[in-house]
């Protein structure tokens, strides 16, 4: 498992969110650099984002979940074309980033 991970619930359809793709990106100066990118699998999770034994620095970081095409597969009005999650990496320990997503709201937390 790497340091960090994220997975997807699509809490309208009570199932887990396949095949979307996720960027995790760095802040950099004023701007952000993507670091990582990836696809949920059929759990609706990406456990290998980076590579096992790379470790984030201290500081600021984002996952964008690419969730328009998501949507678009089955026609579903949505509100969102993606959704940006930032967060603070203090220490060496595991970060976990889910996203409960419906097609006019979403919540998260830091899982373990």
């Amino acid at each position: 498992m790497s340091q960090i991970t994220t997975h997807i619930l699509d809490t309208t359809k009570g199932r887990p969110a396949a095949g979307v793709t996720i960027a995790l990106h760095e802040q950099a100066g004023e701007g952000w650099r993507e670091i990582a990118r990836g696809t949920t699998n059929a759990d609706g999770r990406i456990p290998d984002l980076l590579p096992h034994e790379q470790l984030l620095a201290r500081g600021v970081y984002k996952l964008r979940f690419f969730t328009q095409d998501y949507f678009g597969r089955d026609e579903s009005a949505h509100f969102y074309p993606f959704v940006e999650i930032c967060f603070t990496v203090a220490d060496e320990s595991h970060y976990h980033v889910p996203l409960l997503l419906n097609p006019f709201g979403y919540s998260t937390y830091r899982g373990s």
